[in-house]
C-alpha cells in the first residue's frame, strides 16, 4: 500500500507505522567471491528455515534442485527485540543451511555497540 500510495501521489493518507523491533540480515556467499567462485553447488536445509527469512539472490533450480549461481547466493534476514537476538536468529538459520563453499561474515553488527 506505501508503494502504491508513493505512485499515485497519496502518501499522505497512510499511516505508517515504526517498529522499534531489530532487523539482521547475514549474506551467505559461495567460497572465492568477490573472486572467481564456482555456481551449481546444490544448498540444502532451506526448509530447515523457519524464524528467519531466506532471501534467494544467486541461486538458480536445477534438475529440481536449488544450487548456487552466484557469488551472493542468499541473504538469511531475522527480526527480534534486540539486535542480539535477532543475530542469533539469523546463525541460528545459517547453521541449517549449507553448500559447498560458503562462507559468511561472523562479526556482523559488532560495531553497533
Amino acid at each position: 500500500a506505501l508503494f502504491q500510495s508513493t505512485a499515485n501521489g497519496t502518501l499522505g493518507n497512510q499511516t505508517i507505522k515504526i517498529s522499534n523491533d531489530f532487523a539482521v540480515t547475514v549474506m551467505l556467499v559461495s567460497g572465492g567471491y568477490p573472486g572467481d567462485y564456482e555456481k551449481g553447488k546444490e544448498i540444502s536445509g532451506l526448509d530447515k528455515v523457519v524464524e528467519s527469512v531466506a532471501f534467494h539472490a544467486g541461486t538458480a533450480v536445477k534438475d529440481g534442485k536449488v544450487v548456487t549461481a552466484g557469488g551472493r547466493v542468499i541473504s538469511v534476514s531475522s527480526v527480534a527485540k534486540t539486535k542480539n537476538e535477532a543475530l542469533a536468529l539469523s546463525y541460528k538459520a545459517i547453521n541449517e543451511i549449507g553448500f559447498e563453499g560458503m562462507n559468511f561474515r561472523k562479526d556482523i553488527g559488532q560495531d553497533l555497540d
